[in-house]
């Protein structure tokens, strides 16, 4: 059937794509008569650009085979299937002193798509991405075989699985290891630096000496103000604070522009950064005021306007962070555009089991903008250009537009990855990327 399916960053998404359930896809896949190129698991919908999406045939839609399977308390060990949320299994923890080991920045994804995007957090620099935490899956290939992949037992497939954003095949289930902690909430601390040093030496210092730490930056300042910021770092609480509601905000209807223009975001960052320079004593927050801001505004990216949002994401390796990351600041100042989402985190030495895993030692980078068309994309350009100056790579579930060339610049183990890709799959960023020559 049709259905409406886009990427969260609404870039050039068509309003129908087709589409079948994840049970339907395994029972075509046991057959071993999918079409090449005829398919495409999807999870929620979470990544920005259009390694979600294909043209060429059908999204797998993977939400309905949501079941956790087994949950061993005693061990932390989960058995689920790929479609369970983020968010429903952490409501299933709570009060179990078990908790994912790694989340993103947002509730809503699925597992499957954590797996598939070897997703990362503001622990990695203790406990590396979620792939790093990934015991074992079931892989079912169009050929109709059913693999049992781990890091001992088809162990190729496995590494090529971790953040091979669903091209190797369909995940029928998963085994995860659960993270031990003293509750779901998190003591938290907010320290305000006055310029991009500061962050570096709060980072070095103060962050390695928690759980979680992810900086905040006001990306319009400029002047005396430029880099300053807020690092926010926290540990698991000892006691559990009060639960958090649902969605308290919610943008119901597409503004005809964008909301979210450099007039708008200066006036909120002075406050941001004002609110925040008078909390500083640590605070004791719910699991989702810390992790998971955003979702508190449900389809808050509908602020960017109908064009849609670009996020650019990089990594920095650590030699060139000090003299690359100014520099792709003011490139923003230079082309005249305001990102409303400015973070700043170090990766850590943690190696990733994945083939393609963005992740690796250095400073990410996030920057959000409007879609205005040429001037945005010449941005993105020289943004690319100076990852590339640094050694660095460009995060491909973020992406909505860099080319071959910088795609394959930043992953040297792409042409693995098409070894191991099931042929029946592909997606529009594969397509424009990898299969571009």
């Amino acid at each position: 059937m049709n259905t409406s399916i886009q990427s969260f960053g609404r870039i050039g998404s068509r309003s129908s794509y087709a589409s079948i359930s994840g049970f339907e896809a395994r029972r075509i896949f046991h057959s071993g008569k999918a079409a090449d190129g005829g398919f495409l698991p999807y999870g929620n919908g979470r990544s920005y650009g259009d390694s979600c999406l294909t043209s060429s045939g059908a999204h797998i839609d993977m939400r309905s085979m949501n079941s956790i399977i087994e949950l061993d308390l005693a061990s932390g060990i989960l058995c689920c299937e790929p479609g369970l949320l983020l968010g429903d299994l952490i409501t299933r923890l709570r009060g179990t002193g078990w908790f994912p080991p790694v989340v993103p920045g947002t509730r809503f994804v699925t597992l499957g798509g954590a797996l598939a995007n070897d997703v990362h957090g503001k622990n990695h620099h203790r406990h590396g991405t979620f792939g790093a935490h990934v015991l074992s899956f079931k892989l079912l290939r169009s050929d109709g075989r059913l693999a049992l992949c781990s890091p001992t037992e088809n162990a190729a497939l496995f590494a090529a699985t971790i953040g091979g954003m669903g091209l190797t095949g369909l995940v029928t289930e998963m085994t995860v290891q659960l993270a031990k902690v003293t509750a779901h909430g998190i003591k938290q601390s907010k320290v305000p630096f006055s310029s991009l040093d500061g962050y570096f030496e709060l980072i070095e210092n103060e962050g390695e000496r928690h759980e979680y730490a992810v900086a905040w930056i006001d990306q319009l300042a400029t002047g005396t103000g430029f880099g300053r910021g807020l690092m926010l770092l926290g540990d698991h609480a000892e006691t559990e604070p009060p639960l958090q509601g649902g969605l308290t905000l919610g943008v119901p209807f597409q503004p005809p522009v964008n909301v979210l223009n450099s007039v708008s975001l200066r006036l909120f960052n002075k406050a941001y950064l004002w609110a925040g320079r008078r909390n500083t004593g640590a605070q004791s927050v719910s699991a989702n005021a810390f992790f998971f801001p955003l979702d508190a505004v449900k389809n808050w990216n509908r602020l960017y306007g109908p064009q849609g949002l670009f996020q650019h994401q990089s990594v920095i390796p650590l030699a060139a962070a000090r003299h690359i990351i100014p520099a792709m600041l003011r490139a923003t100042h230079d082309a005249g555009e305001a990102s409303f989402l400015t973070v700043l985190k170090k990766f850590g030495n943690q190696q990733s089991p994945g083939l393609l895993s963005f992740p690796r030692p250095g400073h990410t980078l996030t920057l959000d903008f409007p879609n205005r068309g040429r001037r945005t994309l010449a941005l993105l350009n020289r943004l690319d250009d100076l990852v590339l100056q640094s050694g660095g790579a460009v995060n491909p579930y973020k992406d909505a537009r860099m080319s071959a060339a910088m795609f394959k610049a930043s992953f040297a183990n792409w042409q693995q990855l098409e070894t191991y890709r099931d042929p029946a799959i592909v997606s529009d960023f594969w397509t424009r990327t990898a299969l571009a020559a």
